[in-house]
């Protein structure tokens, strides 16, 4: 009791000294703020583009991509050589998991799509029309006509690049090309019934989507490429794959990082461009709180030669003095974590729309995620940083003799 008394007493002392240079104080809590505000803003922005680019890469293969371990690890001789037999039965089997939300086939496949007077590759894919487009959702837009709806139709959805390219619009007739599973050649005429766009201009200009029996049958097979496994949460992937893999053991499931390589991409860069900015921001507010304490020292000198000449101990006004770094760093951190939710909430009142990044055609809006574990950790790092700087300094300047601290001016 005596103990908490004594450090409540140091507590009040180095919040007093704290305010007894106001503007430079105000200067360090201002730098602290603004560099705490940063490196929140910049990690809440990090976080959000995670969180896009990974509900987009869940949405366009599923959560887990269930096939054989050939569909994964080798190329294909001919179409769906690696595919699936019995779809009903291992549909049903999946869907038997309580976090199963979704079992979507699809049937990937290559060829030339035509217009009568230009033909060029296309990379297409045949869906269940029914949920595949819902689970899409905002990532992927409709530009012109509708997406497909009946599942037995030879209608086709095409990107809004290729429909540029082959001069197609809803309404209009194509024909498809394909080598068939048996190796011979197969076409089939078409009709477009909607154009839309990924956002993704490379994937655009060769990307149709035909529904999954009208693929089955200009491939002439029933089997299917893979199943797309769509759950209930991202936080329920690895698990749901635990169990899955137990149970269909034949086969390989991965999940959506596994063949997420851009989303990989994008986050070992940003974990390093903002990693590089959170050190230098630390290293200035260590430096400015540095700074602020080592002006505040030098100016009690003769303070402190007297209180140590009435017998306080070097230590505790260490501590006094990283207590002060304390209030200073923790005030600025708490100051810049409140700028940060301030600005994340004012996003998303004021949308800001951002450009295209490289390798797009769309872009999205700026948002900035509140994580908490972010926070704590940031405004911790700052009054622990603030701290160790502050008793680094006093250590230094304390170390002189009581008489020289005394005869300071």
């Amino acid at each position: 009791m005596k103990q908490f008394g004594l450090e409540s007493t140091w507590l009040r002392f180095a919040f007093h000294n704290a305010l007894r240079n106001r503007r430079r104080s105000l200067v360090t809590v201002s730098v602290a703020a603004l560099g705490s505000a940063a490196l929140l803003l910049a990690g809440g922005f990090a976080y959000s583009t995670y969180e896009g680019l990974a509900q987009s890469a869940a949405r366009s293969s599923g959560h887990l991509i269930v096939g054989t371990a050939e569909h994964f690890d080798k190329e294909e001789d001919t179409p769906l050589q690696y595919g699936l037999n019995n779809v009903a039965q291992l549909d049903k089997q999946i869907l038997s998991d309580p976090a199963v939300r979704y079992v979507l086939p699809r049937v990937e496949f290559s060829g030339l799509i035509s217009n009568g007077d230009k033909s060029t590759i296309m990379l297409g894919v045949g869906i269940d029309a029914d949920a595949e487009f819902a689970v899409k959702g905002p990532f992927l837009k409709v530009v012109a006509g509708s997406i497909l709806q009946d599942p037995d139709s030879t209608d086709i959805v095409i990107g809004e690049a290729l429909a540029r390219s082959l001069k197609a619009t809803p309404g209009s007739n194509l024909t498809l090309m394909v080598s068939t599973t048996e190796g011979a050649l197969n076409a089939m005429d078409v009709n477009v019934r909607g154009i839309v766009t990924t956002g993704i201009p490379d994937i655009d200009k060769r990307l149709i989507y035909t529904g999954i029996h009208t693929a089955q049958s200009l491939l002439h097979t029933d089997k299917v490429s893979s199943l797309g496994v769509f759950l209930n949460s991202m936080q329920a992937t690895p698990e749901a794959q635990h169990r899955l893999q137990q149970q269909l053991s034949g086969l390989t499931i991965q999940n959506w990082e596994d063949q997420a390589f851009f989303y990989k991409s994008v986050r070992e860069l940003y974990n390093r461009i903002f990693g590089a900015l959170g050190f230098i921001i630390s290293l200035i507010v260590v430096f400015v709180v540095a700074n602020a304490m080592a002006m505040a020292i030098i100016e009690r000198t003769r303070e402190t030669g007297s209180l140590r000449a009435m017998g306080t101990l070097p230590g505790e006004l260490i501590r006094s003095f990283s207590y002060e770094g304390m209030f200073l760093g923790g005030s600025g951190a708490l100051l810049g974590a409140a700028i940060a939710v301030a600005v994340a909430l004012l996003l998303t009142v004021f949308p800001v729309q951002m450009p295209p990044p490289p390798g797009r055609s769309t872009g999205y809006p700026l948002l900035i995620s509140l994580d908490l574990n972010m926070y704590v950790l940031t405004i911790s790092g700052m009054i622990v940083l603030s701290m160790l700087s502050s008793a680094l300094i006093a250590r230094r300047t304390l170390n002189q003799p009581v008489v020289d601290a005394l005869a300071h001016t």
